[in-house]
């Protein structure tokens, strides 16, 4: 980032100015690119009248009279309200982000162009059924007038970036703009090549029993969704910066990245009808990454949240049925490394023969640079050579992944925002092939069920935990699991269904979906509240929504407990400790006291071996991390408990007492000498930050397109996600973005709420107004009819051709 703080610099002075944000120039600045959204527009490409009606929250109903219209809508009001994040989402998903970010953005691009997410988006542009193909088409063509009716007045960041020299008016957006950002989430979601490289990492530092100490197995006694070899040497742990490096402009914080969401048989709610709820867990960025909208006309009558930058609903109700999604996690990236011929770079071997590469020239134009950046791409048949653009890895590491190749995703949206019953529902499904997610689902006539989804390969050896080598063909993929075989649950006799990132199925499952799962704590947590009551009712549901207990420290707390501190502080927090009811509330001194006596536990555990880059990664790549340190304080004599920078053998006791007198001096230092008056929330805050230039590291730019920090709840692996990055403690990286409880009995009651607000246009009275809504667990109404609409709509836009 530090080509662009130097640029942004220059913008100070316009800030000066600025500063009359809240008045005189600054109003006039900052509002001229407000959105209309009362009154009638006329609008080139329309073929009707189409209505938008937005309620309190401005979250728009579209009502129009063909698809053709409802899709040029919605991306014309996408537009209105989010058009720098989706002008700041497509140049990732197309590797084009040193065109405006100049030399900081220059690695990310060249892994981008590598992996060739563009590439492969045209391709599936030239395979796509016509209806979504229109669809797609129509949404860009509204999206690309009104980038045409409002050049100038598109976003404050477009000005912001006008004053550094980087001017440039948005290009018309593209079907293939839309596609590329599905990849990006694809990749958001998938972090196994991470994770390869860090038990490659791990292997070579540590050996053996140190990977399955870190990174342990599912543990047999958490629930399941459906029950029923390499040495690779040449590894730097430098590339683990490589990595964050693409991960900050993609917007992912591995850790925690995950989801909740259940669903319940009328036989257990008070409403005789099915309930489902839904809490997908993402970076926490600003705007929200979700859009809330319904779409009302053609074939189409459905309501839900959207990505802005994509047509259709992604989690919602259309008149017959609902669903929800978690992230499955299935292992769909493998590393090879492939043997290259040393008299040809772009040959490789396959099975005792030289094969060509596929050679592909890229040229990626820098801000601030008169010549553009020359990139050559090789790509072998398991996939493209990354080294070239990720640092350290072996010579001709190619990467396989499910994403890279062209897949149906947007068919599987379209058909499932029409689908009408359970057959409809997993046809539409079907085609769900990148991202995999679990899916639960409810209908009106009562049934209750969940579909797996996504292409999970099948490989001739292996397991897809470590790169393997690519020139014998032994770990080749054969295929991909067949859709009917992929676990399904229809009308389960326990009359639920709870999915949060746990194991898929058994061991006795014929096939391997992933040995890395999230640590079961979540979904043992929902499962028990569940259980807990004969019938539930949409406010329990909302109970279970905002629920902080952690049964992982349940399982820890006792060792500290049991500890004899000679201090008279360290005394008083093991007191607080005692008294400690395990739930993480943001006005609870043991949690405060908790949450910090665990973060330096892991660091006087970890960190004296394993150095910061390791320690940093290890924490981001793997969700078992509890799991393990748990598991290790079983062991007095735990190796990792050995602080090898000093002549004694530490054990357990040593390092937890070590580990509690840095926690109080910690929050000591932060919170000051009154342990009672702790409180979890004045150090676990959420800060939502502009995703591009709200991390410049200029404070006026921040304050300007930041908001936060704001006390919030929960922590990692409780029902309420909010875990921090073990760097940056104690501030939330991963949260609960959109929260929806769907009550089949009655659509019209159906609640949901996501984290910022609809508008990306900082000042906007709706760029903020859902944060603390949605920190407190509070809803509004997901609206749904007509009627209920209209009585609602503070707003009426009538776009006319």
């Amino acid at each position: 980032m530090r080509t662009l703080k130097k640029v942004l610099l220059g913008v100070l002075v316009f800030l000066v100015v600025l500063t009359l944000v809240i008045g005189g120039g600054g109003i006039y600045l900052v509002r001229r690119n407000f959105p209309q959204t009362s009154g009638t527009l006329t609008v080139p490409g329309l073929q009707a009248e189409v209505r938008v009606l937005r309620d309190e929250w401005g979250i728009p109903h579209i009502y129009a009279q063909n698809n053709h219209d409802l899709f040029f809508a919605q991306g014309y009001v996408h537009a209105q309200d989010r058009m720098w994040q989706m002008e700041f989402w497509r140049r990732i998903g197309m590797g084009r982000l040193s065109e405006i970010l100049g030399k900081s953005a220059l690695d990310s691009d060249k892994f981008l162009r590598t992996v060739g997410f563009a590439r492969v988006a045209e391709e599936e542009l030239r395979r796509m059924d016509p209806m979504t193909r229109n669809i797609l088409q129509a949404y860009a063509d509204g999206v690309t007038a009104y980038i045409q009716q409002h050049k100038g007045r598109l976003g404050i960041e477009f000005t912001l970036l006008g004053l550094t020299g980087v001017k440039f008016d948005p290009e018309p957006w593209s079907p293939v703009h839309s596609l590329t950002w599905a990849k990006v989430m694809a990749y958001d979601l998938g972090g196994n090549m991470d994770s390869e490289i860090m038990r490659a990492v791990l292997l070579k530092k540590f050996g053996t029993d140190a990977v399955q100490q870190l990174l342990p197995a599912y543990r047999p006694d958490h629930p399941v969704i459906v029950p029923t070899g390499v040495a690779w040497q040449d590894v730097d742990t430098s590339l683990l910066a490589v990595l964050d490096e693409v991960n900050r402009f993609a917007g992912r914080e591995v850790l925690g990245t995950g989801s909740n969401n259940w669903v319940i048989a009328g036989s257990k709610t008070t409403t005789g009808a099915p309930l489902l709820a839904n809490d997908p867990h993402l970076a926490i960025q600003m705007p929200s990454i979700w859009y809330e909208i319904g779409l009302h006309g053609g074939d189409f009558d459905v309501v839900g949240s959207s990505f802005p930058g994509a047509p259709g609903v992604i989690i919602g109700h259309n008149r017959y049925i609902a669903w929800g999604v978690t992230n499955l996690g299935p292992d769909t990236q493998d590393l090879f490394v492939e043997r290259i011929n040393p008299n040809n770079p772009n040959q490789y071997e396959f099975q005792g023969e030289w094969r060509d590469m596929q050679v592909i020239q890229e040229e990626i134009r820098v801000a601030g640079q008169s010549e553009p950046v020359k990139l050559t791409v090789r790509i072998t048949h398991h996939g493209p050579i990354v080294n070239d653009v990720m640092g350290p890895l072996p010579t001709g590491t190619a990467l396989r992944w499910t994403a890279l190749e062209p897949n149906t995703l947007f068919q599987a949206v379209v058909k499932l925002d029409l689908a009408r019953n359970w057959d409809e529902f997993r046809n539409a499904l079907r085609e769900w092939d990148i991202a995999g997610q679990n899916f639960v689902y409810a209908d009106v006539q009562g049934n209750i069920g969940y579909q797996s989804t996504g292409k999970w390969p099948i490989r001739a050896h292996g397991d897809g935990l470590m790169p393997v080598p690519g020139h014998t063909g032994e770990y080749d993929w054969l295929g991909y699991v067949p859709f009917e075989e992929m676990p399904y649950l229809f009308n389960p006799s326990q009359g639920f269904v709870v999915t949060a990132n746990h194991a898929v199925v058994d061991e006795k499952y014929p096939y391997l979906v992933s040995l890395e799962w999230s640590s079961g704590y979540r979904a043992a947590r929902i499962t028990q509240l569940i259980q807990a009551k004969a019938k539930l009712s949409a406010e329990d549901i909302q109970a279970i929504q905002a629920d902080t207990l952690a049964l992982g420290a349940k399982e820890i707390l006792p060792y500290f407990l049991n500890l004899k501190p000679q201090a008279h502080e360290l005394r008083q927090a093991l007191e607080i400790l005692k008294g400690w009811d395990y739930r993480f509330d943001k006005d609870s001194a043991g949690a405060a006291i908790f949450g910090a006596v665990v973060l330096h536990l892991v660091r006087d555990a970890y960190l004296d071996e394993m150095g910061a880059s390791i320690f940093k990664q290890y924490f981001a790549s793997s969700s078992m991390t509890t799991v393990a340190i748990a598991k290790g304080l079983e062991d007095p004599n735990w190796p990792w408990f050995d602080d090898k920078r000093t002549a004694q053998v530490e054990t357990r006791d040593d390092i937890l007492l070590r580990a509690l007198k840095d926690a109080v001096d910690d929050l000591t230092k932060r919170l000051g000498p009154d342990m009672p008056r702790w409180k979890w929330g004045s150090v676990h805050t959420a800060t939502f930050r502009n995703q591009s230039l709200g991390k410049s590291g200029i404070a006026p730019i921040e304050a300007l397109l930041n908001r936060g920090p704001v006390p919030v709840n929960g922590a990692g692996e409780v029902v309420n996600n909010t875990p921090f990055n073990i760097m940056r403690p104690y501030e939330v990286s991963v949260l609960p973005s959109y929260r929806q409880i769907i009550d089949l009995a009655d659509f019209t009651r159906s609640l949901s709420m996501h984290t910022t607000g609809q508008s990306g246009h900082t000042y906007h009275k709706r760029y903020d107004d859902m944060i603390l809504y949605w920190r407190d667990v509070k809803y509004h109404p997901m609206l749904w009819t007509r009627e209920q609409v209209e009585r609602a709509a503070v707003a009426t836009l009538v776009l006319i051709p």
